[in-house]
């Protein structure tokens, strides 16, 4: 595919304090792609979307963020060349309302309008009807969805998603399925983490595979069947 890639990391190094947690991570994203970073737990793979937006301690390496270079910037810079980070614990705010919660981000100075509320409300009629509700009152579905719904409201056009489909009920699973499936037909780039490999795999349009803080391989959605013994000695699937 032609042209700037949304993210494009180079020999990526990491520390968090005396800890070398990321070891020459390569990886590329191209606009409107949905990527797969998949592992064992502790393979380096939250430490990565953690060190795109400039949270872990030291950094080496190269983080381009459309054409950007990133690798010495602040974390608040880093979001406003159009960045979404939905952490996995989430972050609602226990005394604010579901709305509140969803309209706290202040909106990135990308240029770009995120999407409105009403907008926001038609893709989760569930927060809809529970914009009163207190936030940390929502079932843990609920809780996943507003944690994306707020970055979209933002204007961020790059998601960085851990692991949302963890522990929660198959009807939302698949809530969150078609979620990704919209917004990657609306043009979002997205680039999640998931030990759920039946959430992940028809959804991905490529795959990096983590292993002790590197990349031990990638592959494209169309080569998924081929690479399934591999996927099965290195995460068990």
């Amino acid at each position: 595919m032609a042209g700037t890639p949304a993210l494009e990391i180079k020999g990526l190094e990491a520390w968090y304090g005396e800890s070398h947690v990321l070891h020459g991570v390569d990886m590329v994203v191209q606009p409107g792609e949905v990527v797969t970073l998949l592992g064992r737990n502790g393979a380096g793979r939250t430490s990565t979307l953690r060190a795109i937006m400039g949270l872990t301690g030291a950094r080496k390496g190269s983080i381009k963020v459309y054409g950007t270079e990133t690798i010495d910037m602040a974390t608040h810079r880093i979001a406003h060349l159009g960045l979404g980070y939905c952490p996995e614990e989430r972050g609602i705010f226990s005394s604010l309302s579901c709305e509140e919660n969803l309209l706290l981000p202040p909106a990135l100075k990308t240029g770009q309008a995120g999407m409105s509320v009403d907008e926001i409300y038609a893709m989760f009629p569930n927060l809809a009807e529970r914009k009163n509700s207190q936030g940390t009152r929502l079932s843990g579905g609920e809780q996943q969805m507003l944690a994306v719904a707020r970055i979209l409201r933002t204007g961020a056009k790059l998601l960085l998603l851990d692991e949302i489909s963890e522990g929660l009920a198959p009807v939302i699973v698949q809530a969150l399925a078609r979620m990704i499936t919209t917004l990657r037909a609306k043009g979002y780039t997205v680039v999640m983490v998931e030990q759920n490999f039946r959430f992940a795999a028809p959804l991905a349009d490529r795959f990096y595979v983590m292993e002790h803080g590197r990349i031990v391989e990638r592959f494209e959605a169309a080569e998924l069947q081929a690479k399934m013994p591999v996927l099965n000695q290195l995460l068990g699937v």
